[in-house]
């Protein structure tokens, strides 16, 4: 039976069976090691291979006949909707003709598509190793320069923990699709010298009402921001509001019963959120670190945390 509890105990019994014992006797040297030192261009050709394999197979695997995989952003998100426990634990029952779970062979050429993916779509370039599943792909953006570890991403997606929560697609989005966004394509929309005074005691009714007054250019929340009910649940204490990017974003932030709720909007209205827990004192701060970066400065269990990200969200 495979242990799906951590990614340690999947990569065990998932996929130490793949490897030569060879290798598992030299695997931390190995994994650290250039696979393609000369550049060879077939080391890419096998990945884009391997990822077309996947993309025709993996809808049947999972369970989704029809599934669309054409190799662009929004089927990472597609295929980490389908990676539900039921299809994980059906491929885990499941042998290859080599006798290991089809999981294993969905999880090592889903590294070749995500991989592909990210390097079709915002011109990442792998860093092979060996076994190729263990390459990792470099990506420059706004953001800086970052290796990341595809395998790691999968393995953590099938644990229980994660399984059928769409966090590969969460994690593709937060370390590929934001940080290569271009965020100054988008138009200005808001003076960014307008003083915006805290909200206090919020309701939605006295948001919509501040939002008049102080934001008129925002003539809609947008259908995703938060239903009137749930921002009752949500009982901010206050909000502050700060205006990003040259006029381009607008950050509503606040302390709620038990943490920090950010909320980006657009001309459109909600964007995306986030959420960290925190304590009531003393209150977080939002900082702009630069162009680019912003930093959340809060308090958890008496200690000082400092969350830094890109001023148009995680």
């Amino acid at each position: 039976m495979v242990d799906t509890t951590s990614v340690e105990a999947l990569a065990a019994t998932l996929l130490a069976p793949l490897y030569p014992r060879a290798h598992l006797e030299r695997h931390r040297e190995l994994s650290s090691l250039d696979a393609n030192p000369g550049g060879n261009p077939r080391f890419v050709e096998t990945m884009e291979e391997t990822s077309r394999v996947f993309a025709r197979l993996a809808g049947h695997a999972l369970g989704r006949d029809g599934l669309s995989l054409d190799e662009g952003d929004a089927s990472v998100h597609r295929l980490s909707d389908a990676l539900t426990r039921d299809a994980r634990d059906r491929l885990i029952g499941e042998r290859g003709p080599d006798g290991a779970p089809l999981l294993a062979h969905l999880l090592v050429h889903g590294v070749a598509y995500v991989g592909t993916c990210a390097a079709r779509q915002h011109g990442g370039v792998w860093r092979f190793r060996d076994p190729l599943w263990e390459s990792r792909l470099a990506l420059s953006s706004r953001a800086g320069d970052a290796e990341l570890s595809i395998l790691s991403w999968w393995l953590r997606a099938l644990t229980d923990e994660e399984i059928g929560r769409g966090t590969l697609g969460e994690r593709y989005r937060r370390y590929v699709e934001v940080p290569c966004t271009e965020p100054l394509a988008l138009a200005p929309w808001l003076p960014e010298a307008r003083p915006l005074p805290r909200l206090k005691r919020p309701k939605y009714d006295t948001l919509n009402r501040y939002l008049k007054a102080h934001l008129p250019e925002l003539r809609d929340l947008g259908e995703h921001f938060p239903s009137p009910e749930r921002f009752v649940e949500l009982a901010f204490d206050w909000l502050d509001f700060v205006v990003l990017g040259g006029g381009r974003m607008l950050l509503m932030h606040g302390p709620a019963s038990s943490g920090v709720h950010l909320m980006w909007l657009d001309t459109a209205g909600f964007v995306k959120s986030v959420y960290h827990p925190a304590d009531a004192f003393p209150a977080h701060v939002v900082r702009r670190l630069d162009d680019d970066r912003i930093a959340l400065v809060r308090s958890l269990q008496g200690r000082e945390l400092v969350d830094e990200m890109l001023w148009w969200g995680p």
